[in-house]
């Protein structure tokens, strides 16, 4: 088949999960003799037209000019590229920015859309910019052939909306076997005497809730952050209410995979905050990196958890875990999620079901 894959800023990936996916995926595609294109950002930092047998396509991004706007006239200037080519497939990442240009889509692909999380509830957007991505969000389950979601929670969710079935694919996650001892030294820490968030920092993360339990708890240890701090008022907003938390450290993003490993490995607790969206990237890969997990009790989460993970809804949860949860005793825990990866999260498993499915599409 001819596949074309839109809806990220490119591979190989600098940004997130969908560009995750997009780079781990299109190598799988073309290893099993399909022709595919991943279009690029022009602005990407890689060049090349080709990247491990995948060939790119780049397309011109404004962002850094006219700012989210560009956003929209990138994935039109996609989509014009896409009429262009003859997919058999095109499988679009998201809807945000892309279905509002929905009547040029090719006539003849199948369009195959994954929905991503619920955009319209994240708090950081106004409710105008609410307003739209839901009507964004309706576009894009009327303009797509087939779609699919990637937790059972966001399944639930288009079936009881708009009467629509999805397939359920989740993200997958590599296992994280080579911890090494030394990263955490350079960060000064000592194994699992630290406990640790990674996110954006945003309201529907939780992150507030859980340093309100941190502040709270008579166990100090030290308390990471990990997410960019400078880049909103939240952030901003956080360290200022907690500056006088001095076991609470904000140390900005980190976007090199083996510190990020190594950093859950041998933490005490990780606590995963995230409430909207579907199957969040770093909750499965704090399971791979065997991380005892302390989740924000919402289905999107249980229903990857279940029972091998504890959980909070409010700041004294979170204080009691920190002085009451220990990872020493709960291996059992950790070594389920462990498994869960390789039994169902793994790449491998995750690029073979999209594969299948694009063959049930095309029958």
């Amino acid at each position: 088949m001819k596949i074309g894959i839109l809806g990220t800023r490119g591979i190989p990936n600098y940004h997130g999960g969908f560009e995750q996916f997009a780079e781990f995926f299109s190598v799988y595609l073309t290893q099993n003799n399909h022709e595919v294109y991943v279009y690029n950002s022009s602005k990407h930092p890689y060049q090349n037209k080709v990247f491990k047998g995948v060939n790119i396509i780049h397309c011109k991004d404004p962002e850094d000019r006219v700012g989210t706007a560009g956003q929209f006239i990138y994935d039109l200037n996609c989509i014009l590229d896409a009429r262009k080519q003859n997919f058999d497939i095109l499988l679009q990442l998201g809807y945000t920015s892309s279905t509002i240009w929905h009547k040029f889509l090719p006539k003849n692909a199948t369009i195959i859309t994954n929905m991503d999380g619920l955009e319209w509830k994240r708090s950081k957007y106004s409710k105008k910019v609410q307003r739209f991505l839901k009507y964004a969000e309706k576009l894009g389950v009327k303009s797509s052939d087939y779609l699919i979601s990637d937790s059972i929670g966001i399944q639930n969710y288009l079936k009881k909306e708009y009467g629509v079935d999805s397939e359920y694919i989740a993200y997958g996650a590599e296992l994280f076997n080579t911890p090494n001892i030394d990263l955490i030294k350079e960060y000064h820490l000592e194994p699992y005497k630290y406990n640790m968030l990674i996110a954006r920092l945003e309201p529907e993360n939780n992150i507030e809730t859980i340093l309100d339990g941190v502040a709270l708890a008579k166990e100090k240890s030290t308390f990471l952050v990990v997410g960019k701090h400078d880049v909103n008022s939240f952030g901003a907003y956080l360290k200022k209410k907690f500056k006088d938390t001095t076991n609470i450290k904000f140390i900005g993003g980190i976007y090199n995979l083996e510190h990020l490993n190594n950093l859950r490995y041998f933490s005490n607790l990780y606590f995963h905050g995230h409430s909207v969206g579907g199957t969040n990237p770093s909750l499965l890969e704090a399971m791979s990196s065997k991380a005892l997990i302390v989740a924000n009790n919402n289905e999107f989460n249980k229903s990857i958890l279940q029972d091998n993970a504890f959980y909070f809804e409010s700041p004294e949860d979170v204080k009691f875990h920190l002085e009451e949860t220990h990872k020493k005793e709960h291996s059992i825990k950790i070594e389920n999620c462990y498994n869960q990866i390789d039994k169902k999260f793994s790449w491998n498993i995750i690029n073979k079901k999209y594969l299948d499915f694009f063959y049930e599409c095309k029958r």
